[in-house]
């Protein structure tokens, strides 16, 4: 019934930038929290940044300065700008959102996942 699509992934050189797009689709009455995670391998996973509805978005301390999150609730998408990217940020970025369906269903949801691949 909830469907979120992320995509902008790909293989970039350090110091490079990336643009993450994740759009909710289906029987959504509204969305509270929207979010990016990552996972790299052997790892668990973290935190990138999330936003809630109108408030301030919160960062990963490993991100401040360089990641930007936004969401735009007209067309139920969050985005993340990843500038200054380094090797360290390679791994699997996966996109969350907190809703509620026209069901009166209230839970998180996640994305298949995107890989982001940053070479030294």
């Amino acid at each position: 019934q909830v469907q979120l699509v992320e995509s902008g992934g790909g293989l970039v050189q350090a110091g490079g930038s990336l643009r993450l797009s994740c759009a909710a689709s289906g029987r959504i009455l509204s969305i509270a929290t929207m979010g990016w995670y990552r996972q790299a391998p052997g790892k668990e996973r973290e935190l990138v940044a999330v936003i809630v509805s109108g408030g301030d978005p919160n960062y990963a301390d490993f991100v401040k300065g360089r990641f930007a999150i936004a969401r735009d609730d007209f067309r139920s998408t969050v985005y993340l700008q990843m500038n200054s990217l380094a090797p360290e940020d390679t791994a699997v970025y996966y996109c969350y959102a907190e809703l509620t369906t026209t069901e009166w269903v209230h839970k998180g949801h996640w994305g298949q996942g995107t890989q982001v691949t940053v070479s030294s």
